[in-house]
């Protein structure tokens, strides 16, 4: 009798706690992740800055973005002429027009930088949130967010340039935070942020909304997400994009195999699934899979003990995500390199969360009577020795892992590749401090983001021998470091310029050149 109501007092202490944790999951964030965010969010923004510094930014996708920015902030039409389009025709995202207004204050790219560092640094809160609202102590919940802070895509995606969806990871983590609290604002709120960041991300809240439909029996939610995301796509896809860009969405091209449009690709991937069964069963996409899920391991590791794997069900809104990049045609969707998995990581977060809470429930359920489930010890000739629970429920293990990886894959060893340039770098800056202020200007990838707030900057790889060189104020060239896809027509140019007296030669230093145009 005794036993019982130790037993019963235990339990109802660990219901009292998890009702604090979902209390203080609603509001209260710990001073130590406060810091760890401020921390992150100025690593990111110091990394991004110096790279762009150093000149290894580049015009895809940092010029595109910080350009269109810049038009929009002066009232101008956000036309790139690094792409040949009205932005929106891109990607249909109007985050832009509200970034403009950053650019109103002071029109300076380091803005996009900065934005981009908090928007992935705050993805932290949202995931020390939901661990919170799952029952998670403090300790747990703070290692599921250094492990959102410690996946590589995190800062990766923050070292190469600027792309609008980072601002949607948050987005993404704070909308089913929303759902599961019975937010409908906020919920609404975020998933129009999401769907303003890119228009591919609306089959990500579709897939959100079948997700808390059918999974987490959220109706209503499940319903608008829905909604929302296929209404989205249609009109994106159907109707903003190939208005504005003249043609289809630029990515079909990576998956000609399938069609020639959008609608084609999704019918033929319905009636013809053998055109894809090889990409899906290749060693490319088992590859892919491995490393997107080798930061957060323990999601796969085998347990001693069954539990149930319906914590799998949080990977649902990533399908679409992992079918786009697995399909396509260019291997770098499947890096981690690249912007490209950035919807995938909020529901990896999610899926560790969910299984914490099965280890900590099955761990509950079956703790001896006579024991508390915190002191919970196995006994062996007067030697205490910590049970270890059931899979890789340590946080301090999961971080070390997490910091492993992160430095295994993370791009922070590119700035030694940075430093094997540093040579020309002066050189550089004194060629740009010649050059005009909204001036046209013909550069490489590297050095036309800092040329962006004007209305015409072209790269090299969009002239041939028929362009008319006249549309140029001036050509830049790095004839020691060019961008590798252009160094031949770079080359080529700089014998041409030396010979067109049209062009004069204004500055030459350790092979970095720049050409002016003679008035007529």
């Amino acid at each position: 009798m005794e036993n019982g109501e130790n037993f019963a007092d235990d339990h109802e202490d660990i219901g009292v706690g998890i009702g604090e944790n979902i209390e203080e999951g609603r509001s209260r964030l710990p001073s130590s992740l406060v810091w760890a965010i401020a921390i992150a969010a100025t690593i990111f923004f110091a990394c991004s800055s110096l790279r762009h510094a150093l000149f290894q930014s580049t015009a895809f996708d940092l010029g595109i973005f910080d350009q269109a920015i810049y038009l929009l902030s002066q009232n101008q039409t956000p036309f790139s002429s690094l792409m040949g389009i009205h932005i929106l025709g891109d990607h249909a995202a109007v985050i832009y027009y509200p970034l403009a207004l950053l650019y109103k204050i002071y029109p300076d790219v380091h803005w996009l930088l900065l934005v981009q560092a908090v928007a992935l640094s705050l993805g932290a809160w949202p995931s020390w949130s939901l661990a919170r609202l799952a029952g998670l102590n403090q300790e747990e919940s703070r290692a599921i967010a250094l492990i959102y802070l410690l996946y590589p895509v995190v800062f990766n995606i923050n070292l190469f340039d600027f792309h609008p969806e980072v601002i949607a990871l948050p987005a993404l983590l704070a909308a089913i935070l929303a759902a599961r609290l019975n937010k409908l604002v906020w919920f609404c709120t975020a998933i129009l942020l999401v769907l303003s960041c890119k228009a591919v991300l609306s089959i990500t809240v579709a897939a959100i909304g079948f997700w808390l439909f059918v999974c987490e029996k959220k109706q209503r939610f499940g319903a608008i997400a829905l909604l929302l995301g296929v209404a989205w796509f249609l009109i994106a896809s159907q109707k903003i994009i190939p208005y504005f860009s003249g043609s289809e969405v630029a990515g079909v091209g990576r998956y000609s195999y399938l069609g020639k449009s959008v609608l084609e690709i999704i019918i033929n991937l319905i009636l013809k699934p053998q055109l894809v069964l090889g990409k899906i069963l290749s060693f490319d996409t088992f590859k892919y899979l491995f490393v997107l899920t080798l930061p957060v391991i323990w999601l796969l590791l085998p347990f001693s003990r069954k539990i149930n794997l319906k914590y799998l069900t949080a990977l649902i809104p990533a399908i679409p995500t992992l079918i786009i990049n697995i399909l396509s045609d260019l291997p770098f969707q499947r890096s981690l390199a690249y912007q490209y998995s950035v919807p995938i990581v909020p529901f990896l977060i999610l899926a560790i969360i969910a299984k914490e809470q099965g280890i900590k429930n099955t761990n509950i359920l079956n703790q001896p009577l006579s024991s508390a489930p915190n002191t919970a010890k196995l006994q062996f000739k007067n030697i205490q020795i910590p049970q270890l629970w059931l899979g890789m429920q340590l946080p301090k293990a999961m971080i070390i892992w997490s910091l492993i990886i992160f430095l295994l894959l993370g791009e922070s060893k590119d700035f030694i590749l940075y430093a094997n340039r540093l040579d020309t770098w002066q050189a550089t800056r004194e060629a740009i401090a010649q050059v005009q202020p909204q001036s046209s200007i013909l550069t490489d990838n590297r050095l036309a983001p800092h040329f962006a707030h004007r209305p015409t900057v072209k790269l090299l790889s969009q002239t041939s021998p028929q362009t008319n060189l006249a549309e140029f104020k001036y050509i830049l060239l790095n004839l020691r470091h060019p961008w590798p896809d252009t160094e031949k027509i770079g080359n080529t140019l700089a014998n041409q310029l030396k010979n067109d007296r049209a062009f004069q030669l204004t500055y030459h230093k350790k092979q970095v050149l720049l050409f002016k145009r003679i008035a007529d």
